[in-house]
């Protein structure tokens, strides 16, 4: 028997329904309320305890990726539009330029046992939890 666990690679290309595979979410681009694309989905970060999705991280910028930097936007915060065929923030873009953003290094190294000053942050502005279609 080996130690290791079988991985099994989702095979279903179905977009109906409410599960979706993270390989499906990875690349999804990310709107704001006005329709503006704010960036799209790098990753997500699933909390090991409760299995729930807790940060979706969030590219912009940069070019063929050299200077691009990476936002973690708290999962609770993002719908899914199926009209935009990507998530909706309910976040103004001179918000996200104030919000915190991490370097690939930096996020690579990121402590999450200490990310309340995201959390912070996203709570301070009126709506972002709150905007489920």
């Amino acid at each position: 028997m080996s130690s290791h666990p079988t991985t099994v690679a989702p095979t279903m290309h179905n977009n109906s329904g409410a599960l979706i595979s993270s390989e499906r979410v990875t690349g999804t681009d990310v709107y704001n309320r006005d329709g503006e694309k704010l960036g799209s989905v790098e990753a997500m970060m699933i909390d090991k305890m409760s299995g729930q999705v807790r940060f979706a991280v969030m590219s912009f910028g940069g070019f063929l990726g050299m200077g691009e930097k990476y936002h973690q936007l708290p999962w609770d915060g993002l719908s899914y539009d199926t009209d935009e065929g990507g998530y909706v923030v309910n976040l103004s873009r001179e918000a996200l330029g104030s919000a915190p953003t991490y370097s690939r290094e930096e996020l690579d190294n990121f402590d999450y046992g200490k990310s309340g000053s995201i959390d912070d942050y996203y709570n301070n502005i009126d709506g972002f939890r709150t905007q489920r279609r």
